[in-house]
């Protein structure tokens, strides 16, 4: 028989070797400050008392007309048709407007102030203007590198426009653990509305890039089977299962002291969760126990596949404490027809949106989750026939729940919409931001990667938008 130890690569002795003191070395650095997760020990060093657990982000995949929705322009309405002044335009980039006279378009719908503090929107949101505006802080000047889909999703996600960096779910999941056994820390739901152009969302969107792959994102279908492939075969009974389970977890761990590879420590635990998500994620998705005014609320029974319903299984989520729950919508490119696709697409996000703040306050969950309710770019104020091309330079999304001000808003853009002009705020300031109120300074969450000290927030300067904090 050959000596297991003749095996044992030169990495992998050290990387055995070295365990020990660098569990000590963590503990020293952390203790008291380190939180256990549930899930095969993942740690993050809280910096500051946190002020939410968790994050609901409802994602407006397409890009989000914000001179239609949360950013009025009275100058905008007054040009309506005339030519965009070129000290505006010249020399920016634009996405398909090329060539074509650049007329202005004006705001395609009424504004009003909604709740006490004030809030300025359209009229289209009738439920969550209605009902919630005193729970928002609206941003007007959020800014993007990225004038197209795909990279624009892959930076607002990662941080970065180059594939391959974890999302921010996974980086959430991998530092602070999920608060469930049962199920991952990051789930993600994509729902398709009929209005405007359906973009494709690729599942790098929601990849672990280069941390552990167990704490890749998993998606969940809003109808029929949940998770595919989770299900037990025909025939197989739990028993028969778990011993199946057990030995091949038993021949990982043999493989895993010869060679040192973390990747068998990733099959494990997926290997683990999968068979405990086989009752977990029947239980989550059993509605019966949801009583009717639940379902009321949200204007859906559930289970449906609608934006609504993934609402309402968010909740549910967030409940059995998943760390990062991400509602994709894809709806929002309007490129065409922008005022009746403006909004229909509000009339199929409003209720649900609202619906879920509501649900979570009179849960006592408001408090520490933060619902983020953005877009990955804005809508441009010249026409596009009689819709908006993307926009990168200035656009709109909103917060609620743990720590952010509430009944506020904040930052502006320049009279015509286009420049993020007061308080602008980048994508990484936004991401500082909301770990900020996770108990993680940014600066100090990083991970080795090629040498280098990778973190959410890139290599440039990132802030904490203090302003939107309560």
């Amino acid at each position: 028989m050959t000596d297991r130890r003749l095996e044992l690569g030169r990495r992998a002795f050290l990387a055995r070797g070295s365990r020990g003191l660098g569990a000590l070395a963590l503990h020293a650095l952390f203790a008291p400050n380190v939180r256990a997760a549930a899930d095969d020990g993942a740690r993050a060093p809280l910096h500051r008392a946190p002020r939410a657990k968790r994050v609901i982000w409802l994602y407006m995949a397409g890009g989000m007309s914000h001179l239609d929705t949360f950013d009025e322009k009275p100058r905008l309405r007054e040009l309506d048709g005339q030519p965009m002044p070129e000290s505006v335009t010249k020399g920016q980039p634009i996405a398909q407007l090329q060539g074509a006279a650049l007329r202005c378009l004006a705001p395609q719908h009424p504004f009003a102030n909604f709740g006490e503090s004030g809030q300025r929107m359209a009229t289209l949101w009738r439920e969550l203007g209605g009902r919630c505006a005193d729970r928002l802080c609206i941003v007007r000047s959020l800014h993007t590198d990225a004038i197209n889909h795909d990279p624009a999703h892959t930076f607002m996600n990662t941080g970065s426009m180059v594939a391959g960096r974890p999302a921010m779910g996974s980086w959430l999941w991998y530092g602070l653990g999920s608060e469930s056994r049962d199920l991952p820390g990051f789930v993600v739901m994509v729902s398709t509305g009929a209005y405007g152009q359906k973009q494709p969302i690729a599942a790098r969107q929601w990849h672990s890039g280069f941390l552990p792959s167990r704490f890749q994102g998993v998606e969940f279908r809003g109808a029929g089977d949940p998770v595919l492939h989770v299900a037990p075969p025909p025939g197989v009974a739990p028993r028969g299962q778990r011993s199946v389970i057990d030995a091949v977890a038993e021949l990982n761990r043999q493989r895993a002291e010869q060679v040192a590879d973390p990747e068998i420590a990733t099959r494990l635990a997926q290997y683990e969760l999968a068979f405990r998500m086989q009752s977990s994620v029947p239980d989550l998705m059993d509605l019966g126990g949801e009583p009717q005014h639940v379902f009321d609320l949200y204007g859906t029974q559930g289970r449906d596949g609608s934006f609504a319903a993934n609402c309402l299984l968010a909740r549910r989520l967030a409940e059995r404490g998943v760390r990062f729950i991400q509602l994709y919508h894809r709806d929002w490119d309007h490129h065409g027809a922008v005022k009746s696709h403006v909004a229909g697409s509000v009339g199929e996000v409003d209720r649900g949106a609202a619906a879920l703040l509501e649900d979570l306050a009179q849960r006592g969950m408001l408090e520490d989750t933060i619902v983020v309710f953005a877009t990955e770019f804005g809508r441009t104020p010249m026409a596009q026939g009689d819709g908006r091309d993307h926009h990168l330079a200035g656009f709109s999304i909103w917060l609620a729940g743990g720590g952010i001000r509430a009944g506020s808003s904040f930052g502006a853009t320049d009279e015509l919409g286009y420049h993020a002009a007061v308080d602008r705020v980048s994508v990484h300031d936004l991401h500082a931001t909301l770990l900020h109120l996770l108990g993680i300074d940014h600066e100090r969450f990083t991970v080795k990667h090629q040498g280098l000290d990778a973190r959410l927030t890139g290599v440039e300067p990132a802030r904490v938008v203090s302003e939107l904090l309560a």
